[in-house]
C-alpha cells in the first residue's frame, strides 16, 4: 500500500467543497457562464451558500444570473467590506487576467475550483482515496523529478483549489517545448487542429516536416484550417474534417465554432448538436513522427484509435491532460501501456485553473 495520501495531504486535511462548507465568510462567485453553473451545481450537491456573484469593474451591465443582480467588485467591497472569499468560475491564459486574480489574494481568500471540463466527476477528496492507487501509479510513470512535482502540485490543486499550487507548476510554452525533438519530425497529426494554430507553430518549428495529417470536427474550425493548410507550399498538408476516435464512426457533435467544439458518446452538449465523421487515425495517417491530441475529453479513444501508428513509428506525443478528472492518471497508465519505452513528462502554461497540462512521451 503506498503512502501517496500522506504526501499529498500534508498541508490541509479536506477537499474545496468541505473548506467552503465550513468557511464562516460570505462566499461570492466572480463570473458567470458554463464554469459557475457548473460550481454552483456544486454548491447545491455540498450544501454551501453563496451570497452574490460579482464581475470585474466595467463589465457589469446590471444584468441578472442566477436570480441575482451581477454586482462590480467595488460593489461587493462596499456591501462586504475585504471580509468574504471568492470563488473564481472562468478560465483564463491572458497574463492581465492571471494576475488580477492573483493579485485579489491580497484581500481575499480565493479558489479556483477544478470543475471538469467535459463531463465527469469532480476532483474530490473521496475521488482521490478511491483512485490513489492509480494515482501513484501514473506519478511513478514520469521520467524527470519536474513532472512528479508538477503532478503531485496538480492533485494538491484539484483538491484545494489554492492557486499557490498553479503558480508552482506553470512554466513557458518555450520552456515546455524543450522536451520535444523538432527535426526529429518529418510527419505530424495534428488531433483537434482548431484553425490551424498549432498547425503553425509546429510547421515553422519543425525544419524538416514534409507532411501533415490535421484533424478538426467543427466546419467553422475546419474552413479556417483549410485555408491555412493552402498556404503551405513546402509541406504536404492534409485537412481533415473527422474526430479522432477509436474507430471509424458517427458521433454527436457540439458545434460551438471555437475551441470548446467537441465530440462525445454521452450526448452531453450545451451547444448545437449535429452528427459528424469520426476516425481512427490509424485508417487514415499513413506516417507520423509526432502526434498532438487536444480532442476534449476523447484523448483515451484517439489514443486507441492510434495504437497502430504508435506501434509501427514510436511517434512523440503531446496529449492534452486536463478535460477530465480521470485523464489525471488514465492518459499515463494508457501511454505507457502503448509504448512502454517511451519516457513521459508533465508540463503546464499559465492557465486559471489547471488547464494547458501536457503529457509528453518522447520516444529515447
Amino acid at each position: 500500500m503506498n503512502n501517496y495520501k500522506n504526501i499529498i495531504f500534508d498541508t490541509f486535511d479536506c477537499d474545496i467543497w468541505h473548506t467552503l462548507k465550513r468557511s464562516e465568510k460570505p462566499i461570492l462567485i466572480y463570473g458567470m457562464g458554463n464554469g459557475a453553473d457548473k460550481i454552483i451545481s456544486a454548491f447545491s450537491h455540498y450544501d454551501i451558500n453563496y451570497c452574490d456573484v460579482f464581475a470585474s469593474d466595467g463589465f457589469v451591465r446590471g444584468h441578472q444570473y442566477k436570480g441575482k443582480t451581477v454586482i462590480s467588485y467595488s460593489e461587493a467591497v462596499k456591501k462586504y467590506g475585504n471580509d468574504f472569499d471568492i470563488v473564481v468560475s472562468f478560465g483564463s491564459k491572458l497574463p492581465d487576467v492571471i494576475e488580477l486574480i492573483y493579485s485579489l489574494e491580497k484581500n481575499h481568500r480565493v479558489y479556483s475550483p477544478d470543475v471538469p471540463v467535459c463531463k465527469g466527476e469532480l476532483f474530490t477528496e473521496e475521488f482521490f482515496i478511491r483512485h490513489e492507487n492509480e494515482l501513484y501509479e501514473a506519478r511513478n510513470l514520469l521520467f524527470d523529478e519536474k513532472s512528479k512535482e508538477i503532478f503531485d502540485d496538480i492533485v494538491r490543486f484539484k483538491l484545494t483549489g489554492k492557486l499557490c499550487y498553479l503558480r508552482s507548476t506553470s512554466c513557458s510554452e518555450g520552456e515546455a517545448d524543450k522536451v520535444l525533438n523538432f527535426n526529429n519530425y518529418e510527419s505530424y497529426v495534428d488531433l483537434g487542429a482548431y484553425n490551424g494554430d498549432t498547425v503553425k507553430k509546429y510547421s515553422a518549428l519543425c525544419p524538416n516536416l514534409k507532411v501533415i495529417y490535421a484533424f478538426e470536427p467543427d466546419k467553422r474550425n475546419f474552413k479556417k484550417l483549410s485555408a491555412y493548410c493552402d498556404t503551405l507550399s513546402d509541406i504536404e498538408c492534409f485537412p481533415l474534417n473527422y474526430a479522432a476516435y477509436n474507430c471509424d464512426t458517427t458521433l454527436e457533435f457540439s458545434s460551438s465554432g471555437n475551441r470548446n467544439s467537441s465530440a462525445s458518446s454521452d450526448g452531453s452538449f450545451q451547444h448545437k448538436i449535429t452528427l459528424i465523421d469520426a476516425k481512427a487515425p490509424d485508417n487514415v495517417c499513413k506516417s507520423a513522427n509526432f502526434i498532438k491530441y487536444d480532442v476534449e475529453g476523447l484523448e483515451c479513444e484517439a489514443l486507441l484509435g492510434s495504437s497502430q501508428l504508435i506501434k509501427k513509428f514510436s511517434p512523440d506525443l503531446l496529449v492534452s491532460m486536463y478535460h477530465k478528472s480521470e485523464d489525471l492518471y488514465n492518459l499515463p497508465i494508457l501511454v505507457h501501456k502503448l509504448n512502454p519505452n517511451y519516457r513521459l513528462y508533465l508540463r503546464r502554461l499559465p492557465y486559471i485553473p489547471a488547464w494547458d497540462l501536457n503529457l509528453y512521451a518522447i520516444n529515447p
